[in-house]
């Protein structure tokens, strides 16, 4: 009896020994259960696509319309756009197809700036980011959502509320009921996006297709490239299913370039439909520009519509949130053993259940935040971008750390005109950090306090790992 006893004690401490080990890498007990290649290239294309085009499209273009000075220039910053992603998204192929984790930059931070840098993006992560943006996008649900069926005083809250629930339970379900989910809703969100540019590109009343205009206010192309950078933000989560796509070093590479192609494609298409419909001066004053263009050709059967496809829109980008998310917390969990209660993956169903539960908790708790500071929408905006743009910055700075640190070590996909290509992603970064300190209030300090929050939890992991040691 004292013998097996013995043998416990001495399991159970290898076993804390190992998870509080400050190894680079995770363990091989963790590898029995792991992500495998099971996303085709049809899926990957399809959640990246359903994570971009969100809600921004819909919002954005008025803004940019107010900046851009002129119809040719509107057109010129969405294509702008376009290629500034491509440029990031050619730095990612790299990391990506180099590293393939299912900690996306969580893992390239980790081997670039080692485990605390990676530590506070996974609980910035986890806490700020894809968290804010889950609710982000929940809000503008529950808002024209609201439009259709009102609940009460908090019915759009009740509606972001019911939506992260649902999405994550689906994806608890298994992989492939959410990444056909995806598929379906990105499908959909691309046909009716495709319907609007019909409409406004086919309106034939006199006054609303004005010859190409300029503006009466002064240009300003950063302040436009803000928004436009806002409504290309997520095709970076490509990152995260790195380690479960199929034919990784091709396929990786051509999703990234399928989608922002597809997506740059169907920006240009529905801001010409806007200024056919409504005009330069229309699409500036327009407080919800595709409202106004489905109400000006459409009538009021429009703003149904409209109502039903931006649910179809933000349901996509959502479920593809809550998809990519869950897998830098399982990472983290992985890692960390305050943490490693995320770290299990159902092999059976393809999914890290816990980390995605964690993740649906913190969304709901901030849904209440949104609630109760009665601007959900701004809220989040706030919160999330300092924090976002920060870390990018960062990840963009550890492709040239490895290129020098792992010299050696193979790579599938070089991205060309190094070094010029990710200095000028390290410049966009580094701008549209300035601007999103620049551009916001209290939301933006309940970010970096809550990111600051994860200091102490550093200190104390770091604090435990050293008491096993001795």
């Amino acid at each position: 009896m004292l013998h097996k006893l013995k043998l416990l004690f001495v399991g159970t401490n290898v076993k804390r020994q190992q998870n509080y080990s400050n190894l680079q890498e995770r363990t091989p007990i963790a590898a029995v259960a792991a992500p495998k290649q099971s996303l085709a290239l049809l899926d990957a294309v399809a959640l990246i696509v359903g994570i971009v085009i969100g809600a921004g499209i819909f919002q954005t273009p008025a803004f940019v319309a107010a900046n851009a000075g002129s119809d040719i220039n509107v057109l010129l910053l969405w294509l702008l756009g376009g290629v500034v992603s491509l440029v990031g998204a050619l730095c990612y192929a790299e990391l990506a197809t180099t590293y393939p984790d299912v900690g996306g930059t969580y893992y390239y931070l980790k081997r670039a700036f080692g485990r605390s840098v990676a530590f506070l993006f996974a609980w910035a992560r986890m806490t700020v980011i894809q968290t804010g943006s889950i609710v982000l996008l929940a809000f503008v649900f529950g808002d024209y959502f609201s439009g259709l069926w009102l609940l009460g005083p908090y019915s759009s809250s009740i509606y972001a509320a019911i939506a992260i629930i649902l999405l994550t339970g689906l994806n608890i379900l298994g992989l492939y009921p959410g990444k056909w989910t995806q598929n379906w809703l990105t499908a959909a969100k691309i046909l009716g996006l495709l319907l609007v540019v019909m409409i406004g590109v086919a309106a034939n009343n006199p006054t609303t297709l004005p010859t190409p205009t300029t503006s009466t206010t002064p240009t300003n192309w950063g302040l436009a490239m803000v928004f436009v950078l806002l409504s290309f933000g997520g095709w970076n989560e490509a990152a995260y299913i790195s380690a479960e796509i199929k034919n990784r070093r091709r396929n990786m590479v051509r999703s990234l370039v399928w989608s922002i192609g597809i997506i740059t494609t169907i920006y240009l298409l529905i801001n010409l439909a806007y200024l056919r419909g409504l005009g330069l001066a229309g699409m500036a004053k327009s407080e919800a520009v595709a409202a106004s263009l489905m109400d000006r050709t459409v009538g009021t059967s429009g703003a149904l519509f409209l109502s039903i496809l931006v649910a179809i829109c933000t349901l996509g980008a959502i479920n593809a949130t809550i998809l990519t998310g869950a897998r830098s917390n399982y990472a983290l969990g992985q890692d960390f053993a305050m943490f490693s209660f995320m770290g299990g993956w159902q092999q059976q169903k393809e999914t890290p259940t816990q980390a995605l539960i964690m993740q649906g908790a913190i969304a709901l708790s901030l849904v209440f935040l949104g609630t109760i500071t009665r601007n959900g929408f701004e809220t989040m905006v706030e919160y999330t971008a300092p924090v976002f743009w920060f870390f990018f910055l960062l990840s963009a700075i550890s492709l040239f750390v490895l290129r020098q640190r792992d010299a050696q070590i193979n790579r599938p996909f070089q991205v060309p005109f190094y070094p010029w290509i990710p200095l000028l992603f390290c410049i966009i970064c580094g701008y549209l950090l300035y601007s999103s300190l620049a551009y916001t209030g209290i939301g933006a300090i309940a970010g970096v306090l809550v990111v600051g929050a994860g200091i102490p939890l550093l200190l104390w992991n770091n604090y435990r790992q050293r008491s096993l040691r001795e």
